[in-house]
């Protein structure tokens, strides 16, 4: 490889992506932070993108028709705030440039999103992006089923390392990628061979091509620095029917002293090697200097699509009032009032019935509602459809012969499914929510905290909660995980007592921003609110479900299969004249949302507190000894070690989570 060469070669070419080379370089130096060697080897193939084949107007980033572009080796994070500053994105302007990785700015260490419009996602994490990306892919096919080609038709690219592909939630994606023939999703590996640790060859040696081939996709390669070989690679990747993967040859840092070595992939920061750097590309100007010619050519290409996105605005117009309304609707992620009002009747004939079932039984007879009234719900299962009751009648499958379809066969990918849905919700016009057994939030757990720090509204549903779950055993008996996913800020659990509570956290899942987890039984739990109510008693996160006959002397709290205990401990305690009040706490987080006086109204001081969940103790202290408790007089029923392998009922009186032991707790408290 020669700069000289391809200096002379490609001058116009080469002037666009050194901008965007010695950004990077004056950026990551300012900071004294950052990773130079990614933006500078990348940089050609981006500029190639952005010039000739992305479809997007920086002055309106929002611009539903627009292609996305995803960057998974997030750490390169300055190609991309280089991209949108010399393009025009208002949002990142030279001072946020020059303030990378400072707090406040916009700039941040990886492309978080909700910091800069134009910015897609959060991809810091590596293997994330990429996964989000299908779940991008999967929600521009299934928007163009609803609405057609002529409102939506765009491509997602993705610019991935090999540390994405190294991580194994990358597998996971391209497989499901190339099962659903998403031929709009378009990958651009960054092959550089270079790892923090050195060459990939000391801890790989698969065939990424081949891979990828042998996954469902088409594979191409170009020389990653040359123009004209990067811009037949995309354009033949773009004549594919089956997503594309173009392996990019690049060399990382180039034309420093740290080229093609793992020294390159972090902060270059070192004088004479910036210098000598910036010689070799023939770059003269001062540090975050981009002429003003140059700039020009840069903002032309950053407006070069509002002919495009102004095409659209005409042929969005041309449907009628009604369509045009559902697509923006859906597009803003509002939900119609009539859902309001179906929950509203599905609560009132569950009371009135009073069946006792599984909630993750009421939860697919709340979907049934829900799924009949909102077109942009997708669903889907990690190969337990039929497990975790995802899929109801009216939903379809979606695949490659019915984009219509609304549930999707994630098979056993639980890291993949909650990547992808995390892309969906982020592209908008689409509500996504998928299940496996909770035990399994651990496989699922990175995309839900990115979910909870993106706060994109994404429902996890979490099946066969706790040991009542049975014969499967302890690797599949959630014991801490109730703690562990409460742990995550931002994530709002619910955990159902019954159909009514069930029908009330889907309602607020589909309605509020931010992501939730419903946590579901596999056994039968009865009624426990026989009292119709419209209001949505699980929205305040804690109530008064029984309120003490006497004096009330005791106070039991409980979520999900517990309540039901709960209750009969209260009626055994009534008996022996002891006044107990029972609070259903479906979700902590937002009963911590409202005001001091709601709380202490629900939970007030004096009487002693005994708290039961079959899960472990870890964070019931909050509920228990704070908010006026006190710790001589709280205690807790639940587990404390890993469960077993019997029936349900056999488990619960084993490990002690029965009515007669939270009566006895009681006691021994008074």
């Amino acid at each position: 490889m020669n700069i000289e060469d391809l200096r002379a070669r490609h001058p116009d070419h080469w002037n666009k992506a050194t901008a965007i080379r010695v950004l990077a370089l004056d950026a990551v130096k300012a900071a004294n932070s950052g990773h130079s060697g990614m933006p500078m080897g990348m940089a050609d193939v981006a500029t190639v993108l952005f010039e000739k084949h992305l479809k997007f107007d920086a002055s309106q980033p929002r611009w539903a028709d627009r292609d996305r572009f995803v960057l998974s080796a997030g750490h390169g994070s300055m190609l991309l705030y280089a991209l949108m500053y010399l393009t025009g994105y208002s949002d990142i302007t030279l001072e946020e440039i020059k303030n990378f990785r400072q707090l406040g700015a916009r700039t941040a260490g990886h492309p978080e999103y909700g910091h800069a419009d134009g910015i897609e996602t959060t991809t810091g994490p590596l293997g994330q992006g990429i996964a989000n990306s299908v779940g991008f892919a999967i929600a521009e096919a299934s928007l163009q089923a609803r609405f057609g080609k002529k409102i939506v038709d765009h491509h997602t690219y993705v610019i991935a390392g090999d540390g994405c592909l190294m991580e194994g939630v990358s597998q996971e994606a391209i497989g499901l990628a190339g099962k659903q023939q998403l031929g709009k999703l378009i990958v651009l590996w960054d092959d550089n061979g270079i790892t923090i640790d050195g060459k990939v060859s000391i801890s790989d040696v698969t065939d990424q091509m081949a891979r990828f081939e042998a996954s469902g996709w088409s594979v191409f390669s170009c020389d990653g620095h040359d123009p004209e070989s990067i811009d037949e690679a995309i354009r033949q990747a773009k004549q594919s029917p089956k997503p594309s993967m173009i392996a990019c040859k690049t060399h990382i840092a180039i034309g420093s002293s740290a080229q093609d070595t793992s020294k390159g992939h972090g902060a270059l920061t070192d004088d004479t090697l910036i210098a000598d750097t910036r010689k070799a590309y023939g770059w003269t100007h001062a540090p975050f200097d981009i002429p003003a010619d140059l700039l020009s050519e840069w903002r032309q290409i950053g407006a070069r699509g509002a002919i495009a996105r102004q095409e659209w605005e005409t042929r969005l117009a041309g449907l009628s009032g009604t369509k045009q309304a559902e697509f923006k609707r859906q597009m803003s992620g509002e939900t119609p009032k009539k859902l309001s009002a179906a929950i509203k009747r599905f609560k009132q004939d569950a009371s009135e019935a009073g069946k006792a079932v599984a909630t993750r039984k009421a939860s697919e007879l709340a979907l049934g509602v829900i799924n009949s009234i909102l077109p942009e719900t997708i669903g889907g299962s990690a190969d337990l459809t039929g497990s975790n009751n995802t899929l109801t009648p009216d939903l379809g499958t979606f695949d490659a012969d019915n984009r219509k379809g609304r549930h999707v066969s994630y098979g056993i990918r639980e890291h993949g499914m909650a990547a992808a849905m995390n892309g969906m919700a982020l592209h908008g016009g689409v509500l996504p929510y998928g299940g496996t057994f909770m035990a399994f939030t651990d496989y699922a757990r990175p995309a839900m905290r990115l979910s909870a720090l993106m706060n994109i509204r994404v429902a996890y549903v979490m099946t066969h909660d706790s040991i009542g779950l049975g014969e499967d055993g302890p690797t599949h008996q959630p014991v801490e995980h109730m703690a562990a996913m409460r742990a995550i800020p931002n994530l709002t659990v619910l955990r159902p007592a019954d159909t009514i509570e069930t029908a009330e956290a889907w309602e607020l899942a589909v309605t509020m921003e931010g992501p939730s987890m419903l946590a579901l039984t596999r056994q039968n739990l009865p009624v426990v609110r026989t009292e119709h109510k419209t209001k949505n008693l699980t929205a305040q996160g804690a109530y008064v479900l029984a309120e003490s006959q006497g004096k009330r002397m005791a106070i039991l709290l409980a979520t999900g299969s517990e309540v039901s205990v709960a209750l009969e401990a209260r009626r055994l305690l009534e008996n022996e004249g002891i006044g107990v009040r029972v609070v259903s706490m479906p979700s902590w987080e937002l009963f911590e949302q409202q005001d001091e006086a709601y709380r202490k109204r629900v939970l007030p001081a004096g009487p002693v507190r005994v708290a039961v969940e079959a899960g472990i103790r870890q964070g019931w202290d909050k509920w228990l000894c704070g908010e006026r408790g006190n710790w001589k007089k709280a205690d807790f029923v639940g587990m404390d070690s890993f469960g077993a392998s019997a029936p349900a009922g056999e488990l619960f009186e084993h490990f002690g989570i029965t009515a007669e032991a939270v009566a006895q707790k009681v006691r021994d408290l008074l």
